[in-house]
């Protein structure tokens, strides 16, 4: 089998998709996403039983707790990820929206127009959720898309990508508009990283060794979506059943996804009074706790936090605690070790909260709510492709309007330039 050929053939295939998918009507759109979701519940079984094949080849190979949460699919989960299909079909259709319209002195009335980026290479580990996510998102903004997901989780995304493809079939759209990598080596990512005149943008999810070996070895385009190590800050006015309850939703309820919070950041006046609270109920849950000198003044039993504990994306019930003189060090600290993911403030001070909405740069910034809101899906986009930690071209939960770029148009009545 030669690899840089396939994945080179299924490329062209790609191109080739992207022009008709450029122009579908947002009725096709609508429905071939309705029918893809319909698949995916009809195929719940056979989804489940191929994802059991690859839970199984996890827990012989001993991968961690936090791989196989994002590995595993359920019945409520299939169902999740058709809603989330049906949501994205319901979304405005962006292809073809005029965002902005001027006239020019000379008579020409210039305007932007969103078009579809073309062909979106995602390359991800562990969630075969992102299989449907993506191929719905790209759909609906006209692009076509060429999916690799990682080895642990080949079975599920091979089924799933059979599934939608035959969805897709059914509503007139060509297989290639989604195309699931059916190989696991890596020279698949390899040879996929050098087809610049193929694939507009790659689009890496997964870890932070995922992401690096993307960048250094791709020719086309990359928005990276690095770690997340994701703070709270309890300021000095939080009301601390807000504040318990908030870092344990943050914490607890997935630790192994991105936007669980990493770091807990706790404002000096509120320590004393706050931080038991905080340990007792992240304790009960089985969170290891590791601290500044001064957290362990006040919760003597927490292991001492190393430099290393600043920068970790635990992904894991494990958290790093650090009491802060004041607002300022608060959204230093978060500068100088966040990954510009997402960040959360609990306060009843307004000044306080503008203040950290406007200086913390992160892609997400919540105020009295959990860092687990940073989802495309919670924020009312369907779903995302990712979330970008990186300025361009876009930052944050990536949904439709992302996975299209704008182009200039002009009308005239006959203008010519004289200089």
């Amino acid at each position: 089998m030669d690899i840089n050929k396939e994945i080179r053939t299924i490329a062209e295939q790609a191109r080739e998709a992207s022009f008709k998918v450029a122009r579908l009507s947002s009725e096709a759109k609508e429905r071939a996403l309705h029918l893809m979701a319909d698949a995916l519940m009809a195929q719940g079984a056979l989804l489940l039983a191929e994802n059991g094949k690859d839970l199984a080849n996890a827990e012989q190979q001993g991968l961690s707790r936090a791989m196989v949460d994002r590995l595993a699919l359920t019945e409520e989960g299939i169902a999740g990820i058709a809603e989330g299909l049906r949501q994205v079909a319901l979304l405005p259709d962006p292809v073809g929206e005029v965002t902005r319209m001027w006239r020019r002195p000379n008579g020409l009335l210039v305007g932007k127009m969103r078009i579809p980026l073309g062909v979106i290479g995602v390359i991800y580990e562990a969630r075969p959720n992102v299989t449907a996510d993506a191929a719905g998102l790209c759909l609906k903004a006209g692009n076509a898309v060429i999916l690799r997901g990682g080895s642990e989780a080949i079975h599920s995304n091979r089924a799933m990508g059979r599934v939608l493809q035959e969805a897709m079939g059914k509503a007139g759209i060509p297989a290639a508009a989604v195309q699931v990598i059916p190989l696991v080596e890596r020279e698949a990512v390899e040879a996929m990283l050098t087809l610049d005149e193929y694939i507009d943008v790659i689009i890496p999810r997964g870890g932070e060794g995922l992401i690096r070996f993307v960048v250094e070895h791709s020719r086309i385009p990359v928005i990276k979506h690095y770690k997340g190590v994701c703070h709270v800050f309890v300021d000095a006015t939080a009301e601390p059943g807000m504040a318990v309850a908030i870092c344990h939703n943050a914490k607890v309820q997935r630790p192994g996804v991105c936007n669980a919070m990493e770091t807990l950041l706790v404002h000096q006046q509120a320590a004393a009074t706050v931080l038991p609270l905080i340990a007792e109920k992240l304790e009960g849950a089985g969170v290891e706790l590791r601290g500044c000198a001064r957290t362990r003044q006040i919760l003597p039993q927490v292991k001492e936090a190393t430099e290393e504990d600043w920068y970790a994306e635990y992904l894991d019930l494990i958290l790093a605690i650090k009491v802060v003189a004041d607002i300022g060090e608060a959204i230093a600290h978060i500068g100088r070790y966040g990954s510009q993911h997402t960040e959360a403030i609990v306060t009843s001070d307004y000044a306080h909260a503008q203040r950290f909405l406007n200086e913390v740069a992160s892609s997400t910034v919540l105020v009295n709510a959990s860092t687990r809101f940073s989802d495309g899906y919670q924020l009312g986009l369907g779903a995302e492709i990712g979330i970008s930690t990186t300025k361009l071209h876009a930052f944050g939960p990536m949904g439709v309007e992302d996975l299209t770029t704008t182009k200039f148009i002009i009308y005239g009545d006959g203008q010519i330039r004289t200089s």
